[in-house]
């Protein structure tokens, strides 16, 4: 754990100038302030320079006025001890470059020393018109166990994670040490932001022991042509079959660098009877996530990197009539995304054929209603056809981009890892004699059947309750003549309103609901969670329609 901070520069002060030499060092405190603040270079611009410009000369007149009443060779010897001091670093020497040698007084110095005493009130009051408690809050945030960093090149973060401007010291120091006993793989840098005041950890980690990662997560390979070729899970013991493992900076891809260090701060365990604060932590349960929920952490996420973005602009967003870069959207963003917009592309194009068909069919009906029938029942016949052809074509395709991504040979569920965010008790299992969490199916069920389902139940009822006074209003409204036309659309706005809104009630619930049931195995919890969300959805997004056309049977209103 690389852990770098910026020092504060100690006090030089002679007991005979205690009160005005106090407020001196207050500046050379404040003075470093401004230096290292920064900001996220990743994530914020750079502020303008004219306002640091206006501090600085009004640093620099306060300063030289304090020069009219201080002895020259003090003040000299206050900036050589402060620069030094404050360049010097935590895991650095014990400070000696901050220490300077006490200078015996002249007889000048005594007959002026009186008269420094009598202006040194006088130059507080004026440090204090000008600047108030800037200089002492300065002094006390420097002071504190913040933890300031000397600057380093934003290129060497892999994962960022973010706090609130509220957070304390305690806070700071406890998950830093939680990070660096249990994943001592990665490497932190702790900055904040000079305007926010929002402190943030920059995480990235070697590419050694990205290797050991890839072997954890089984992430698989390419393996050179020489020994096979194909994909392959990565073994550390075989690394030298794979490609590019001559090159770090061609093996590992910025996702699959994240992805590691995600995987490893994902599973990183709290201990027996751990706690932060008033957040009691079980034995074994995830941290990260757990301050995440909490809002201790404001958030995680890796950062993009602005060559490979402008790449893909080019390429992808800015191609018109061109192929995906599928594998470059794969190599970015991860398999998910790349297999989303795969099936996106491949859906897109298949929809040419029925649009062509229906387009022809379309001006071959006639005016009479049985070239028509005989039109849709043709065309109903195709459709039904394509969409079969559609889904075998689409299973194909999947496969050999599966195959070629890695992700074919997927760990069956015995061999899945368990979710980060699964909560149970220490077992023995009794099938690989290890130690695992367990959680009772029992209780599982229990939760849905007497939670879940209540509550979908209940949203439901909301949502055709919504969609009856929205119709009832239209009818309403289509009775009055004296009403304006623009009135007959008011329902209908309501109605699209209402089904928005619900959509993103419910997408809140049904995570609620996905989280509490504690699912093991993240394909589990996918799978039962897309159930809870395209149930609701069809039903909040289609039920007017069914309503209007089977039970009203009211074809006019169907078509507005």
């Amino acid at each position: 754990m690389n852990l770098k901070l910026a020092r504060c520069p100690r006090s030089v002060s002679s007991p005979s100038h205690d009160s005005c030499v106090e407020r001196v060092h207050d500046m050379f405190m404040f003075l470093p302030l401004l230096l290292n603040c920064y900001t996220y270079q990743a994530v914020i611009p750079t502020a303008s320079s004219h306002a640091l410009s206006r501090l600085f000369r009004a640093l620099t007149a306060v300063f030289l006025h304090l020069m009219e009443h201080l002895g020259t060779s003090s003040q000299t010897a206050g900036i050589a001890a402060a620069d030094a001091d404050s360049a010097a670093d935590v895991d650095g020497s014990d400070g000696a470059g901050g220490r300077m040698e006490r200078t015996v007084p002249s007889e000048h110095q005594d007959r002026t020393s009186n008269q420094q005493q009598q202006t040194s009130s006088a130059t507080s009051g004026v440090l204090d018109k000008l600047f108030g408690k800037q200089l002492l809050l300065a002094r006390h945030y420097i002071n504190s166990r913040k933890s300031w960093l000397k600057m380093v090149p934003t290129e060497n973060c892999d994962i960022l994670m973010t706090f609130p401007d509220t957070i304390d010291d305690h806070t700071l120091l406890w998950l830093l040490n939680q990070i660096r006993v249990g994943i001592p793989q990665v490497s932190i840098q702790v900055r904040q932001h000079k305007h926010t005041r929002a402190h943030a950890f920059f995480i990235t980690t070697t590419f050694e022991n990205l290797l050991r990662g890839a072997e954890q997560m089984g992430m698989y390979k390419t393996v050179k042509p020489q020994f096979g070729g194909g994909m392959r899970r990565f073994s550390w013991e075989e690394n030298n079959i794979y490609e590019n493992i001559e090159s770090e900076l061609c093996f590992f891809t910025s996702q699959e660098r994240q992805s590691i260090i995600k995987y490893w701060l994902d599973n990183l365990r709290a201990k027996q009877g751990e706690m932060l604060h008033n957040i009691h932590f079980l034995e074994g349960q995830p941290i990260i996530p757990e301050l995440m929920a909490r809002g201790v952490i404001h958030q995680m996420f890796p950062l993009h990197e602005q060559r490979i973005l402008n790449q893909l602009m080019t390429s992808w967003v800015q191609a018109v009539c061109e192929r995906q870069p599928l594998d470059d959207i794969c190599d970015y963003f991860g398999v998910k995304i790349g297999l989303y917009f795969a099936w996106l592309g491949f859906y897109t194009n298949s929809m040419l054929y029925p649009a062509v068909i229906g387009f022809l069919l379309w001006i071959l009906a006639e005016a009479d209603q049985t070239s028509q029938d005989i039109c849709c029942v043709v065309f109903a016949l195709f459709n039904v056809v394509w969409a079969t052809l559609f889904l075998e074509r689409w299973k194909r395709r999947e496969a050999e981009l599966a195959y070629r991504w890695g992700t074919l040979d997927t760990p069956a569920e015995s061999l899945e890892e368990p979710r980060p965010q699964f909560r149970g008790v220490k077992r023995w299992s009794p099938i690989t004699g290890c130690q695992e969490f367990y959680y009772p199916p029992w209780k599982r069920a229990l939760f849905r059947w007497l939670v879940s389902l209540p509550v979908c139940l209940l949203c439901l009822c909301f949502v055709f309750l919504a969609m009856l006074l929205c119709l009832q209003l239209q009818e309403v409204v289509m009775e009055i003549q004296e009403l304006p036309g623009i009135t007959r659309f008011i329902p209908k706005i309501l109605l699209a309103i209402t089904v928005t809104v619900c959509d993103e009630v419910y997408k809140k619930i049904a995570y609620w609901l996905n989280d509490m049931e504690n699912y093991r195995f993240q394909s589990a919890y996918e799978n039962n969670l897309i159930i809870k969300m395209v149930f609701f959805e069809f039903i909040n997004s289609y039920l007017s329609l069914f309503y209007i056309g089977f039970y009203l049977k009211d074809m006019e209103r169907l078509k507005e």
